[in-house]
């Protein structure tokens, strides 16, 4: 086999497997939150997290997946840190999202994310865009309207929590931005992820004591009466470091463009396997307000690339 079929191979192998990793975490994470009792959704991105603390250092210490870089400043520790809180921010409300809506819903309100990222660009940066880039902004928004109002299964607490959630993770890829901009406290995000992950641990652990009082009593419960609940926990918090490893090399073997296409793809992909899977009514009004949000940040993207 020649090398550019083995490089072809080794990329379509890494798609599958961020696909997989991807679509895999989210409908596992709902069915743990909403079908298997275990309605802890702080403590399981604390999992998560120590997940992905561990696994980071072994793939850059050991397996040297990627260079490793050490934080030079307390100063740069901080913004790291700030950046850990706000991720925490956004993957907890998106995992408090999946206990009240089907993952359809879900990833049509987490196809927004464009639209925060082009505002908080905005006020937080003052970086403005062409009027069009703005103008396919509108259908983005537009069709998360139709679709809230056509969703059978809507609700108002879970819909905030979502919305929450994509805010949070635009408003921390801006930040991620600001604070480490310059040159020499440049993180790539295998890095960043070692860093963010055990202090997202040390501020979850405490949070979910406090609001989760009862999940070490109800998780151990469900383990005696469901012997591969720690399996579960254990293969859904590797799946949620897997998808992140995917991201960084996927991102780093293919162009912009190819991971645009690939990423709107696969949030179609998640919401037709999760309407198989948990059977969760759709409506006409639904299908076309997602297939509007899809298609206006398809357009988005193209009018970013145009008119840099």
């Amino acid at each position: 086999m020649s090398s550019s079929k083995k490089q072809a191979l080794y990329i379509l192998s890494l798609i599958v497997l961020w696909y997989s990793s991807n679509i895999g975490v989210l409908l596992l994470n709902k069915f743990l939150l909403s079908n298997y009792g275990f309605s802890f959704p702080i403590f399981l991105t604390m999992c998560h997290m120590s997940a992905c603390a561990f696994l980071s250092y072994i793939s850059i210490v050991f397996l040297k997946i990627a260079p490793f870089q050490r934080i030079k400043s307390r100063a740069q520790l901080f913004r790291i840190a700030t950046l850990s809180v706000v991720f925490c921010g956004s993957v907890v409300g998106g995992n408090i999202s999946l206990r009240y809506l089907p993952v359809s819903f879900n990833q049509a309100v987490g196809a927004t994310t464009p639209f925060f990222t082009a505002m908080f660009a905005y006020v937080m940066t003052l970086k403005k865009e062409a009027w069009i880039t703005y103008a396919a902004l509108v259908p983005v928004v537009g069709g998360v309207v139709i679709a809230s109002g056509g969703e059978p299964q809507f609700h108002l607490y879970g819909f905030m929590m979502c919305i929450s959630a994509t805010a949070a993770r635009a408003f921390k890829s801006v930040l991620q931005g600001i604070l480490l901009s310059s040159e020499g406290e440049k993180l790539n995000s295998m890095n960043l992820l070692l860093y963010m992950s055990p202090i997202a641990v040390l501020v979850l652990l405490p949070v979910s004591l406090v609001m989760e009082p009862d999940v070490f009593d109800v998780t151990i419960s469900l383990a005696m009466r469901h012997r591969f609940m720690w399996l579960l926990l254990l293969v859904n918090s590797t799946m949620a470091y897997s998808a992140n490893l995917t991201n960084f090399l996927v991102t780093k073997h293919t162009s912009a463009l190819t991971l645009q296409v690939l990423g709107n793809a696969k949030g179609a992909v998640a919401v037709v396997i999760s309407i198989l899977l948990f059977r969760n009514p759709v409506t006409f009004q639904g299908i076309a307000g997602y297939s509007m949000t899809v298609m206006g940040v398809v357009a988005y993207g193209e009018c970013k690339r145009r008119y840099k």
